[in-house]
C-alpha cells in the first residue's frame, strides 16, 4: 500500500512541475524524493511521472491517482487535527454511564460546564440502576467511563469522587420525623418504600439491615430512588435514599441513620489514559459530593 509520504511527494512534484523544486519544498534530498516516487511506481506497477528535459509531467496513471492522493493527504491532516483537538479536550465523543441517582445532583453541573467550555465534545449518556450494569457498560465498550457506587466486581482503574450518605426520607408528620438520628434497628416493622430487584441499591440495603438484625418490610417497590423519596414524603412509608437522589425542594422530612450509612462514589474506566476521560474524571472529582443547603437544614 502506498505510504502517505510517497503520495505527498507525488503531489508536490506535480504541483511544482519539478523534482528539484518539490524536494526543496518538502525539505528532502532529490535522491530521497526520487526513492519515494519509485516506491509508488513499483506499488502501482506503472510510471506516474514522465521525465522531461526540463521538469516532469504526469503520466495517465499519475493524472488518474492525483485526486485520490490529494484526498488521502487531506484526510490524514484531518486525522491529526481531530486527534489534537480531542487531546486538547475540545472535540470528540465521550460516552458516560451513570447511576441514575447521581445524574442530576452530581453529573448535571459537570456536563453543563462541559457544554459551555467544550461545545465540540458530544456527550452520550446512559443511566443504570445498578453498579453491575455500569461495569457491563464499560466492559462491553458501551461507555468510556462510569460514575456510580463502587462496584464489587471491577478491578480496573478507579478514582474516588467522594462519600455519599444514605438517609431516611419520610412524611413531615411521621412519628420518626422528630427523631435524629434514627437507629437502623428501629426500621423493623415499618412499611418501607423499597427498590425493585433490578436496582442494586435494594439488595445492598437489605444486607445492611440484616447486619443490624432488621428486615426491611417492603410496602411497595420502585426502580428510582427519587421516586421512593417522593412516595415516602407522601406518606406511603419510609425510604432509604442516597442524598444525590434528593432535590433541594424535597417536601418531606429527612433523618440521618444511626450508625450513619455511607457508600463510596467512584469513576472507573478501562481507558484511563484517554484525554477526554481523564479530564472528565478530574472534573467530577473536583465537583465532589455536594448536598444542597436546604437538605442539610432538614438533616440538622
Amino acid at each position: 500500500m502506498p505510504t502517505l509520504r510517497a503520495l505527498e511527494c507525488l503531489v508536490a512534484v506535480l504541483d511544482a512541475g519539478s523534482i528539484t523544486e518539490a524536494a526543496a519544498r518538502l525539505h528532502l534530498s532529490q535522491p530521497a524524493l526520487s526513492h519515494q516516487i519509485g516506491a509508488l511506481e513499483r506499488e502501482l506497477g506503472t510510471p506516474v511521472l514522465e521525465r522531461l528535459p526540463r521538469g516532469v509531467r504526469p503520466t495517465a496513471a499519475g493524472r488518474a491517482v492525483l485526486a485520490d492522493a490529494r484526498a488521502a493527504l487531506a484526510a490524514a491532516e484531518r486525522v491529526v487535527r481531530t486527534g489534537r483537538a480531542v487531546a486538547g479536550g475540545g472535540d470528540g465523543t465521550l460516552r458516560i454511564a451513570c447511576a441514575e441517582t447521581m445524574t442530576a445532583g452530581l453529573l448535571a453541573p459537570v456536563l453543563r460546564a462541559w457544554h459551555r467550555q467544550r461545545p465540540g465534545v458530544l456527550i452520550a449518556l446512559v443511566e443504570t440502576t445498578s453498579a453491575d450494569a455500569l461495569v457491563t457498560a464499560v466492559e462491553t465498550g458501551e461507555a468510556d467511563v462510569a460514575v456510580g457506587p463502587r462496584p464489587s466486581r471491577w478491578t480496573g482503574h478507579t478514582e474516588v469522587v467522594g462519600h455519599e450518605e444514605v438517609v431516611l426520607a419520610l412524611a413531615a408528620d411521621h412519628p420518626l420525623a422528630g427523631r435524629a438520628p434514627v437507629p437502623i434497628a428501629d426500621l423493623a416493622g415499618l412499611p418501607v418504600v423499597h427498590y425493585h430487584p433490578d436496582n442494586g441499591l435494594g439488595g445492598w440495603l437489605d444486607a445492611v439491615a440484616a447486619e443490624h438484625g432488621t428486615v426491611l418490610d417492603a410496602v411497595m417497590r420502585t426502580k428510582q430512588a427519587a421516586t421512593a423519596a417522593q412516595l415516602a414524603a407522601a406518606g406511603l412509608g419510609v425510604a432509604l435514599v442516597p442524598t444525590t437522589a434528593l432535590t433541594r425542594t424535597f417536601a418531606g422530612a429527612l433523618r440521618r441513620l444511626r450508625p450513619a450509612l455511607h457508600r463510596d462514589v467512584v469513576t472507573f474506566t478501562a481507558t484511563p489514559s484517554d484525554s477526554l476521560v481523564r479530564r472528565f474524571c478530574s472534573d467530577v472529582r473536583h465537583r465532589g459530593i455536594a448536598v444542597p443547603a436546604p437538605l442539610l437544614d432538614k438533616l440538622s
